[in-house]
């Protein structure tokens, strides 16, 4: 049986650079429209968004019809919570507010099989292809293919975060600048100093573990991002592009209301409609 490989760890190894749009909207083409539109995966979520189970296996499948990676950023929860992503067929996971190594150990201990974790093995899903694909295969698949991402969003986090990163088994970093923001009493400051620093800390520790840096955004520089050690890159987020594309539809509406002769030109909008 044929095995799809990630998209990313593929780019990854060519020295490429994948890109990453997050999904907030549940219906599965937004999904097919990113992967036409030329994304290499699409960031689902679990943590903020109300997606339920279905809906999250319609949209992983949708990326899957166009050879695009999907990463489901999982509620902190249980073994169960981080593999059913998996069991749906995600790439990977994105795993919120890890604070430690021991809670790195055992991500790792729940979402690896043997011999690099302890996941409980059933082969019954979609990531298993329903028992049709051999175990062996399975289990070099998974062990080898689905990407497992730690998420570093807080100060106790960010002093470990040289002992979580030589933690064995995962792929990844990403760093949560608006959380890291919020803790340190600066909400929304992603650009202040310290931000800036534990970002740069942060993707530090991932290469000198031989783990990729993934950044939430494009919240600096391209290439300071590039700098710093960063090499999967999310581009921004599908309610952010479609409020930016309504606002500035209606700015070029609005401007040429403006500029129309007297005669042609719409009187004042009541302030009550």
């Amino acid at each position: 049986m044929k095995t799809r490989p990630s998209r990313i760890l593929s780019l990854l190894r060519q020295g490429q650079i994948p890109a990453v749009l997050k999904i907030n909207l549940s219906d599965p083409r937004v999904t097919e429209i990113a992967a036409l539109s030329g994304v290499d995966a699409v960031w689902l979520c679990t943590e903020h968004v109300p997606n339920d189970w279905i809906g999250i296996e319609n949209q992983i499948r949708a990326a899957r019809l166009h050879n695009v990676d999907s990463l489901v950023r999982v509620a902190r929860g249980s073994y169960s919570d981080y593999i059913k992503p998996f069991e749906c067929d995600a790439t990977g996971i994105i795993v919120p507010h890890v604070g430690t190594e021991e809670e790195a150990r055992q991500i790792v201990e729940w979402t690896r099989f043997q011999p690099l974790g302890k996941r409980a093995l059933d082969g019954g899903c979609l990531d298993g292809q329903f028992c049709i694909l051999p175990m062996d295969d399975y289990i070099k698949h998974s062990n080898t293919e689905r990407i497992v991402i730690l998420q570093i969003e807080s100060p106790e986090a960010l002093e470990n975060v040289e002992k979580i990163a030589a933690v064995p088994g995962f792929n990844g970093f990403l760093f949560g600048p608006g959380d890291f923001s919020h803790r340190i009493g600066k909400p929304g400051m992603v650009n202040d100093p310290v931000v800036v620093a534990a970002r740069k800390r942060v993707a530090a520790a991932a290469r000198k573990n031989g783990k990729f840096a993934m950044s939430a955004g494009l919240f600096a520089p391209f290439n300071d991002l590039v700098s710093e050690g960063h090499s999967v890159f999310g581009i921004g987020a599908d309610v952010v592009a479609v409020s930016s594309y309504v606002k500035q539809r209606l700015e070029l509406i609005n401007g040429n209301i403006a500029a129309l002769p007297t005669t042609l030109k719409p009187g004042p909008r009541s302030p009550y409609a």
